[in-house]
């Protein structure tokens, strides 16, 4: 199979680089299909080639949009501070690199294209009721993205395609003339049309006063409301001229809501059906339902230390919906016989035969202590004991397992949770000339989620409690005044250990000792920059900053990992400004260091983000009072 889809590639465009190790996850899928097996004999076969796109410069994006802030003094008490803002985002091509090819180079065979337009609303009261202090803060925030997505790489793992885009006797050799191969195969090229809308709303109320003259508390209550709905229609261009009636999916949704599997739900499902060349679909809504409350207190133990001590109160629900359907079962002008699991609300539904939680609970109490000491005015100690956590969610390819059985994908993902031990310090010294601070610390993770892709287990993206690990580290940042007049240095650094403790999944994804995802073991940045008054009134400066990493993985999954090469560039800018505007020349990553920020194997083949080359801009910024 991946011999026959390679070279399907390969005859497209000589840029296009397939040379090196393909895994292949998993096994054939029938033997009665050993036309696209690797190693068949295609030779009476016709593969027909996906074009591929030659353009240069072909990532531009355009961002367009505004913010604005009002504060209104209600009365003597109370103010209110409304803010809107709206932002849109129109981008083209993608924003990684295929290492294979030349420098910020990669292959696609659809063009790529995002448009994501968000309105935000926000409003805080600032007051006192009698002693106490009191502030409320609500926002509600609308997100819409349309987005097309070349998904052409999906065929490395995709051991169906053929089944889509091939004639019948290519794929189905059993009944063929002598057993051979025989047809035309479509191009390969596959692309997804996105459509995503998140709307999310939060409130919190914060109180705090005085207790008596040693003791002052802070408490509170939050809640948060998102709904996130999403329609992704993964079209097939191959599959519209074999001469295999699939049909597209009239699989809608959820047959619990309209009572009938072929007309569609009301509210957020689509309307469907789709036509050819779509294959798949999701459309699917998530919902969050969060609220809380918090509290602490605050109390001196003497004149120069003080202990606080808190706690939160959580309740979490996240509840998955819609139907994640394809023509599998579907085609011949059948029914939707929703095979599979795809029906995610029945799945999920309130008292469902699989056993299934309807949703996935977060609920209970993390705290924090924190204990503070101020010997001088210049310095400062603390000590913290902290909890932390993530919610849990939903997956959706439930049930699926690999083939050996010893492992099933999960219905419900548990939250992560982690223990924080902190020591720090805040300090001046030097007569006021260096300000440093900085934290040793430690920190225990115990059922750290994570995204698995393995075609093994199923062709799908699902996320599993994968393991617990250790992290500790040393970090801190200082600003220097040197007696040298107008100059300031400053920066900071990381020390970073971590280790993955244990494995909580039966294979082996998770290696015991190996470091965590995104963890450099050294990183930071140092600036120095000189600022003096000018004759017209105003101010100039210019500033040079160097940025440096240590090499790091990308993931904690072992087929998915890449090392991370370490790094390290120079941005510098100068400018004028004063108390009501400042324009500046900056000029990043002067030179041009490929700084590697992700790097996965999605679908087998690698995909690195770097950092944006040398950027020259200027930059204004105008102040109105």
């Amino acid at each position: 199979m991946i011999k026959l889809l390679e070279h399907l590639l390969q005859a497209s465009s000589a840029r296009f680089r397939a040379a090196g190790t393909v895994r292949q996850n998993g096994l054939p899928v029938s033997s009665s299909r050993a036309g696209f097996q690797a190693g068949a004999d295609l030779s009476n076969a016709t593969l027909l080639s996906a074009l591929a796109i030659v353009k240069e410069n072909a990532n531009e994006s355009t961002y367009e949009g505004f913010r604005a802030s009002i504060k209104h003094e209600i009365n003597d008490e109370w103010d209110a501070l409304v803010t809107v803002a709206t932002q849109t985002i129109d981008a083209d091509g993608v924003f990684f690199v295929d290492p294979t090819l030349g420098d910020l180079e990669i292959q696609r065979y659809t063009d790529d294209s995002i448009e994501d337009e968000y309105d935000n609303m926000s409003l805080t009261l600032t007051g006192s009721i009698g002693d106490l202090e009191v502030v409320y803060t609500g926002a509600y925030t609308d997100r819409t993205s349309d987005q097309n997505v070349d998904y052409t790489d999906y065929l490395f793992v995709g051991q169906y395609l053929p089944y889509y885009i091939c004639d019948y006797y290519v794929t189905y050799t059993s009944n063929a003339p002598g057993n051979v191969p025989t047809g035309t195969c479509g191009a390969p090229n596959l692309l997804v049309d996105s459509t995503t809308n998140t709307e999310v709303q939060t409130h919190e109320l914060r109180i705090s006063g005085a207790i008596n003259d040693t003791t002052s508390f802070t408490a509170g209550a939050f809640m948060s409301d998102l709904e996130l709905t999403e329609l992704n229609l993964f079209n097939y261009p191959g599959s519209v001229g074999n001469d295999i009636d699939y049909a597209a999916n009239y699989a809608l949704t959820d047959t619990s809501v309209s009572g009938s599997i072929n007309n569609a739900s009301p509210g957020w499902f689509s309307a469907g059906p789709y036509s050819e060349p779509v294959i798949f679909f999701n459309d699917i809504r998530r919902t969050d339902k969060q609220q809380g409350i918090f509290g602490e207190v605050s109390m001196d133990v003497s004149e120069t230390s003080e202990l606080t001590v808190g706690a939160r109160w959580y309740d979490i629900e996240v509840d998955f919906e819609g139907s994640a359907n394809s023509s599998f079962y579907n085609g011949f002008g059948a029914p939707d016989t929703q095979q599979f699991g795809s029906n995610l609300s029945a799945q999920y539904a309130p008292g469902n035969a699989n056993g299934y939680p309807d949703t996935a609970k977060s609920d209970g109490v993390i705290g924090k202590i924190t204990y503070s000491w101020n010997p001088s005015e210049d310095l400062m100690y603390y000590v913290t004991w902290s909890e932390g956590f993530r919610p849990g969610l939903l997956n959706r390819p439930v049930g699926s397992s690999n083939a050996a059985g010893t492992y099933t994908v999960k219905p419900e993902v548990k939250s992560d949770e982690v223990t924080n031990y902190e020591f720090g310090w805040k300090a001046v010294l030097a007569d006021g000339q260096l300000r440093f601070n900085g934290s040793a610390f430690m920190v225990d993770v115990s059922g750290l989620q994570t995204t698995v892709f393995d075609p093994s287990i199923v062709n799908l993206f699902f996320s599993d409690n994968a393991a617990d690990a250790e992290i500790m580290g040393l970090e801190g940042d200082f600003i220097y005044y040197p007696d040298l007049d107008g100059w300031m240095l400053s920066g900071a650094f990381s020390l970073l250990s971590t280790e993955i403790t244990k494995s909580l999944v039966p294979t082996d994804d998770i290696k015991v000792g190996s470091d965590l995802a995104f963890a450099p073991g050294i990183q930071g940045n140092l600036a120095a920059r000189k600022e003096w008054a000018m004759a017209s009134g105003n101010t100039g400066h210019y500033q040079a900053q160097l940025t440096w990493s240590d090499d790091s993985y990308s993931d904690v999954m072992e087929p998915n990992k890449a090392i991370q090469d370490s790094y390290s560039f120079i941005n510098m800018r100068a400018g004028i400004s004063n108390d009501s505007w400042m324009a500046e020349v900056y000029i990043d990553n002067i030179t041009d260091e490929r700084a590697e920020i992700n790097n996965t194997f999605i679908f087998d083949r690698q995909r690195v983000g770097i950092i944006r080359p040398t950027t020259v801009g200027l930059r204004f910024k105008r102040h109105f009072n």
